[in-house]
């Protein structure tokens, strides 16, 4: 478990900043991973495949390189990785 102290020298309280832009945060997140998701559709659609039959398959070398597979794989790590911040976005609680 990772803590984090933050202070302030400000009048006005901090948690509320806090809680704020932790909520703002995650909206943002959450509304990358819908357009991330809505931009491997059409990837999935034209190949027949899922994102993650895809990867595997690009892994084992089963598919040649291309330009559009190279995309598809950029906008697939991108949504693991926004999926990952969301969740650890999610696992923050404020403790006073």
């Amino acid at each position: 478990m990772n803590h984090l102290i933050l202070t302030t020298t400000a009048q006005r309280q901090l948690q509320p900043l806090v809680e704020d832009a932790s909520t703002d945060e995650m909206s943002m997140l959450e509304a990358a991973v819908k357009r991330t998701e809505e931009r491997l559709k059409p990837y999935e659609a034209a190949h027949g495949m899922s994102s993650t039959q895809f990867l595997q398959r690009y892994e084992n070398d089963e598919l040649a390189e291309t330009l559009d597979f190279a995309e598809w794989i950029g906008e697939f790590r991108l949504l693991t990785r926004l999926r990952e911040e969301a969740a650890a976005c999610r696992e923050i609680k404020l403790v006073h």
